[in-house]
């Protein structure tokens, strides 16, 4: 048996999705070839999705109308999708919050856009959107929703059948998503494991947020203190690296890394210096390009129970601040950096 195969998010069932007990565990069976692996967990609740929703997978059954053969190796995308991967491999580095404001923006741009929340352990961004869609429903505002799946790891005992399950279910995620989306943003778990590595392998953009700290820093690289300059790559450096060798020999493509610096002070400071130069050097070593991240600012987090971003607000009582317009301006700078191909961000005022 597997974990929860996929969920499409129904708003109105979401909180009843999150909040029910699972059942207990099951002996694990063996599955017929033929059939799809029955769903089974005791990380991510389980509920009916109505039969109304067009997106709705069935639980706890896996789609039975989406054919994917088992054991096939990798899921197949159109050549017009584009995947933006937010990623890092430590917690707490921003990356819910950044995936929100860059798939919003790109909703707001006019695009459509699909989002992967693969986050089991918080569901940050599942819960993110289901704040605006009650924000929507409480005030009437027109605020734009992706189409958005939410993805836990298997629990099945063998590692290569684990594995096997975790590439199926993704597949029909991702293979669903890049029919009728023009991108989609994935926001991994901030720890190595094997759906993280596969969601890398598929990013024609990964974007790696990292708290300005010589603590996150080590994440990518060891620094040698007696010169500060980079004694080598560390262990999510080499991860990119293989995802990036995975990827060309799929389809030929490659991934375009940036890195991401985030929460940063507004006060010049030494380590601010020093996270600067050194970034730099690695950012040539290992190749990556470096993205102006958001400052330490309360409006990120507090917008979290609405569910709005800054490109949301600027009329009638959500009037900026001068401080709320200098955010929003990192929102636009960092999409500018990123460049995504179609992505103008005609978001004005």
């Amino acid at each position: 048996m597997s974990d929860i195969p996929c969920d499409t998010i129904d708003f109105a069932k979401l909180d009843e999705l999150l909040r029910q007990r699972p059942p207990p565990p099951q002996p694990t069976q063996q599955v017929p070839a033929s059939t799809a692996p029955a769903a089974e967990t005791s990380s991510v609740p389980v509920a009916p999705v109505p039969e109304s929703s067009v997106r709705a997978e069935s639980p706890p059954t896996v789609a039975q109308n989406v054919a994917t053969p088992v054991g096939r190796a990798e899921a197949r995308l159109g050549n017009s999708t584009h995947v933006i991967v937010f990623g890092n491999e430590k917690g707490g580095s921003g990356k819910s919050t950044a995936s929100i404001n860059v798939a919003v923006a790109l909703l707001r741009d006019g695009h459509t856009v699909g989002t992967i929340d693969l986050d089991a352990g918080q569901w940050i961004l599942t819960r993110y959107l289901a704040n605006r869609n009650a924000t929507i429903k409480r005030t009437g505002q027109a605020l734009p929703l992706p189409e958005h799946f939410f993805l836990a790891g298997s629990n099945l005992p063998n590692r290569t059948d684990s594995e096997i399950d975790e590439r199926q279910r993704f597949a029909l995620i991702i293979e669903k998503l890049s029919v009728s989306n023009k991108f989609i943003v994935i926001d991994c778990v901030g720890t190595d494991t094997h759906l993280a590595r596969l969601a890398h392998s598929f990013a024609d953009t990964l974007v790696t947020p990292l708290n300005d700290s010589f603590v996150d820093l080590d994440v990518i690289a060891q620094v040698d203190v007696a010169s500060m300059s980079v004694a080598r790559p560390s262990i999510y450096a080499e991860m990119v690296w293989n995802a990036r060798k995975r990827r060309a020999k799929r389809d030929g493509g490659s991934i375009d890394w940036i890195v991401m610096r985030n929460r940063l002070s507004h006060l010049d400071a030494r380590n601010k210096r020093d996270m600067a130069d050194i970034l730099e050097q690695l950012s040539k070593r290992i190749g990556f390009r470096l993205a102006p991240g958001f400052g330490e600012r309360v409006i990120f987090r507090e917008l979290f129970l609405r569910g709005m971003t800054l490109l949301d607000m600027g009329q009638g009582r959500d009037r900026l601040s001068l401080l709320n317009l200098a955010a929003r301006q990192e929102v636009r700078a960092l999409m500018q950096t990123i460049r995504l191909p179609a992505a103008q961000l005609r978001v004005v005022g």
